[in-house]
């Protein structure tokens, strides 16, 4: 049993490593003086988000972007609390959801699809804040590579709370491991909040078919058949001036839900890559809560588990350091508790996932 661990640690600790190779070579972006070009329109999908979108909009208005280079979708998906448009800046329309799969965000982005008279369209959410140079960052970066997708950062604006820094640890994590396989040319992972490409790339991939059985991954799939087809044409902004601000659940069980919900989409990965690392992330948190029942149980001796403890410990410091260093400047707060507690969080949702169902917007899915 111990030597199982010990090479399940290893392998762990050596694609970790990897990943932080890889986050090192992707290249911080800094826009420069280019004269804005790019048209985008911005689609927000959204279900009851009456007290978050007037702050999206409201930074929406604060765009260091010409207005008539951009234009917002709203995409209604039958909230019970219906948002009234308020007078911005800008040219911004409303539509209702048109449902046609078990996913409503994938349909949400289908539905606005059809109204966007852009060269580009760029994904966020409801919940978020968008900075003043985020479409101008995103401009920069096209006019200067020739691209049809483009994936941005997201980070958490966290209180003081443990809930809170739990939550940034977590988001810390998968960031890091989203621009480590980018650095590696194994790009498999991003975010929906902040998440750009061509409507002609859409169209040729047949936007979400395949996948629109699952009622998550409007990002991932779409990113991930877009590098199967296009591969070069794939990139990640690592560039400070264009992460997305995103609010954190508010309890422990919206937390476990909404990870569950990100981790069912794990089994159907098209890439391989996603797939085996997803594996070993799951079994270096399981092997560490079995070697601590060993421990308790009197199996195992306590120098194996500080051993592996600490191994493990190492190897993620580096990767959420230099990750939290680039999403938020700011030293990364309750560390060691959280890496205690993580393995078992991380252990539940993976084994949840697989099994369970989670709530997402007042509605229940199956994993």
């Amino acid at each position: 049993m111990i030597f199982v661990l010990f090479a399940i640690l290893t392998t762990y600790i050596v694609s970790i490593s990897l990943l932080i190779y890889g986050f090192v070579k992707v290249k911080k972006y800094q826009k420069t003086d280019l004269k804005p070009q790019t048209s985008f329109t911005i689609i927000v999908p959204f279900r009851n988000e009456k007290e978050n979108l007037p702050n999206l909009l409201n930074s929406i208005s604060n765009l260091n972007y010409p207005t008539d280079l951009f234009d917002v979708i709203l995409v209604d998906d039958s909230s019970i609390e219906k948002f009234q448009l308020s007078i911005v800046n800008y040219q911004l329309s409303i539509i209702d959801n048109i449902r046609v799969s078990n996913s409503p965000k994938k349909d949400a982005i289908t539905t606005a699809i059809q109204h966007v008279k852009t060269d580009w369209v760029i994904t966020t959410d409801a919940d978020c804040i968008v900075p003043e140079n985020w479409l101008l960052t995103f401009d920069n970066f096209i006019q200067e590579n020739k691209i049809a997708m483009l994936a941005g950062a997201v980070s958490y604006k966290c209180e003081n709370s443990f809930l809170d820094h739990f939550q940034q640890l977590d988001l810390t994590s998968l960031q890091g491991a989203t621009i480590g396989s980018f650095g590696l040319n194994k790009g498999f992972m991003c975010n929906g909040a902040n998440f750009a490409y061509k409507k002609t790339l859409f169209q040729s991939l047949n936007g979400f078919d395949g996948n629109d059985k699952i009622a998550s991954g409007d990002d991932v799939f779409l990113l991930q058949k877009a590098i199967e087809m296009f591969p070069d044409e794939v990139h990640y902004l690592k560039a400070h001036e264009a992460i997305v601000l995103t609010k954190p659940a508010e309890n422990w069980k919206s937390l476990f839900h909404q990870r569950v919900r990100w981790a069912a989409k794990t089994s159907s990965y098209k890439s391989t890559f996603g797939k085996f690392l997803g594996i070993i992330v799951f079994f270096g948190n399981l092997s560490l809560v079995i070697a601590f029942f060993l421990f308790i149980f009197g199996i195992m001796g306590y120098p194996f588990l500080v051993l592996s403890a600490f191994l493990k410990f190492a190897v993620d410091f580096v990767l959420l350091s230099i990750t939290n260093k680039f999403l938020t400047k700011t030293r990364i707060k309750s560390l060691l508790l959280s890496s205690l507690f993580y393995p078992f969080f991380s252990s539940a949702v993976a084994l949840y996932s697989l099994f369970g169902s989670y709530e997402w917007k007042d509605r229940r899915f199956r994993s």
